[in-house]
């Protein structure tokens, strides 16, 4: 999933935590073997190919509740994100594994349990949730090491997941990354239990075919990169999937709609603007520890 792991635990036999290891590595690999677009073999690959054609194929568990949790988080965030937006992707020049081009009458999406049967309605990217789920699955399969650990921290790629606590203080303390590119962080957190999702232009930009500036976080509505007037938006959450749906959803509310939308969820939610300035929600400043601005 192009993003480096990291494991660190506290308290925990050695052999607890190479066995923890392994179970991260596994779980990350088969979810990357079920949900990559860029592997000309995974099983989202195989469907996006028949993408509109409405006939349904069986694929496996992490698949379907892949699909099933991106088609709920469009009915939850009122379609600011939206797994279906691959062909804008690419038509701006973030091409994955060569997709046959769309014709003919397009046919609606069909999902049913039973069989675990899929068919789209058009091509899907589960990069970012994909990311998130990962996350959530291989913490779960964590779950024996974080009994005999005092505290587990959990990073793919800048977003993580923790439990417990560090040997060496009572909480967690997690940074904020400056999108700006500055050396220290814009804010740390103490997020307690749960994970921390960042949704950011500062990796992920490139020149368009067409020679425009463009990044990953594509406004469904336009097809074209949007939040226009943010560089990143953080959100902290009890779900490391759903901290990435909201982060992406509340970077595409853009500057004047990030508020109300976050206040009004209830998101622990920091973002930052143009200028390199700071804001966030109630909830975010309730576990704030530090900003920049503090000194």
């Amino acid at each position: 999933m192009a993003s480096a792991l990291r494991l660190q635990v506290h308290g925990a036999p050695d052999d607890a935590a190479l066995a923890g290891w392994r179970e991260v590595e596994d779980e990350f690999a088969t979810t990357e073997a079920a949900l990559s677009r860029f592997l000309p073999d995974s099983e989202l690959t195989i469907v996006n190919r028949e993408a509109g054609r409405g006939v349904p194929r069986p694929v496996g568990e992490r698949l379907y509740r892949a699909v099933a949790t991106a088609d709920r988080a469009r009915r939850t965030t009122g379609g600011r994100f939206d797994a279906r937006v691959l062909a804008a992707l690419e038509r701006l020049g973030d091409a994955g594994t060569p997709l046959p081009a769309a014709g003919g009458v397009k046919r609606g999406s069909f999902r049913r349990p039973r069989g675990r049967l899929i068919a789209l309605d058009r091509a899907y990217d589960l990069g970012g949730i994909g990311k998130g789920l990962a996350l959530r699955w291989a913490w779960r399969r964590l779950a024996t090491l974080r009994t005999v650990a005092s505290g587990v921290l959990l990073e793919a790629g800048g977003d993580l997941v923790v439990g417990g606590r560090p040997e060496t203080a009572q909480t967690w303390s997690i940074g904020v990354e400056d999108p700006t590119g500055g050396p220290s962080p814009v804010a740390v957190i103490v997020p307690g239990e749960g994970a921390v999702c960042t949704s950011s232009v500062a990796r992920r930009a490139w020149w368009s075919p067409g020679g425009l500036p463009v990044h990953h976080l594509i406004d469904p509505a336009s097809g074209l990169p949007g939040g226009g007037g943010l560089l990143s938006v953080t959100v902290a959450s009890g779900d490391p999937a759903w901290a990435e749906v909201w982060s992406k959803a509340l970077f595409l509310a853009g500057p004047r709609g990030i508020g109300d939308l976050a206040r009004g969820r209830g998101l622990a939610a920091w973002w930052v603007d143009l200028e390199g300035g700071l804001a966030m929600t109630p909830a975010a400043r309730q576990r704030t520890a530090w900003t920049a601005d503090q000194g």
